[in-house]
Formats: C-alpha cells, structure tokens, sequence
C-alpha cells in the first residue's frame, strides 16, 4: 500500500509540474504576443507561424512567423520596406540575436520583434545560433526553393 501511495504522488507531482510549465507560456495572455499587433507591410502574409515558449524562470512566449512578399524583387527588398515601415509606425532600432538580423521595439517597447531574410534565418538554425520550431524550418526552406521573397520573424514581449 505504502509503494502504490509513493506512485500516486510521484504522479501527481509530475502532472502538477506539467500545469505548472503550460501555466508559464500560454495560459497567461499578457505573455503571448498577438499576430495583430504586429504591423506588416502591405502586399505581404504570412504563409506559417509557430508559438515556442520557455519555460525558464522567467517564462515568455516568442510567435515564430513566416512572412511572404511576393510582389518584392527579393528578400532583401522586403526586409528594409519592412525596417521603414515600423520605423515610421514609431518602432525604435533594438538589438538583434545574430549578426544578419534586424529588430524593433514597438512604441512603448510592449513589443519586440526580431527580423531576418528566409536565408539569413536559416543559416542562423543550421549553425546553432538561434531556434526555430521545425513548422517554422520547413516553412523557410519551402520558400527559399521557391525563390519567394520571405521573412522570418519572432514577435514576444518587450521589455516595457
């Protein structure tokens, strides 16, 4: 009886720690960026997006986007219309977690989004630099084949 009360704790123990991670991303809204608030320029969509959260101490939740223009030359084009058009939205220059990539805090600094070409990202991923969700991966690589002028983006709370 003793051992079939130490597995049931044990159990219940493991099932309360796996709340309690969920409780840490996701279940609390202020620490889930919202697609909504990110502002795209026109002519473009997003083709994929991932939620990845850390669990850590101080848990937070990064939205991992795949954005498309196909209407620009290239990725590059894309990249600085985006930088622009936050600029002029009130967005502020932020640093960024790899060379290649770009980042803005939004008025306020609720927001911070880091930005890069499909290729600047992938290169990022491959090298062990930064994490991507595998739907975010395969999201990039799709578009890089294709030749489609892309972005990938990261979305989480700012510091403010």
């Amino acid at each position: 009886m003793f051992a079939g009360t130490i597995g049931l704790t044990l159990r219940t123990l493991a099932v309360v720690a796996g709340l309690a991670a969920i409780a840490g991303c996701g279940s609390d809204t202020q620490h889930v960026p919202k697609l909504a608030d990110l502002p795209l320029i026109p002519g473009t969509r997003v083709v994929a997006q991932s939620l990845k959260c850390d669990k850590g101490v101080a848990a937070f939740c990064g939205l991992q986007l795949v954005v498309v223009g196909p209407g620009f030359r290239n990725s590059n084009q894309l990249l600085k219309n985006e930088h622009l058009h936050l600029k002029a939205l009130g967005w502020t220059g932020a640093n960024a977690e790899i060379g290649g990539e770009w980042a803005a805090d939004s008025p306020g600094h609720k927001l911070h989004l880091t930005f890069a070409t499909a290729d600047t990202d992938a290169q990022g991923w491959e090298l062990g630099w930064i994490k991507r969700t595998h739907t975010i991966q395969l999201a990039l690589s799709h578009q890089l084949f294709a030749r489609v002028p892309s972005l990938s983006m990261v979305l989480e709370e700012g510091p403010g």
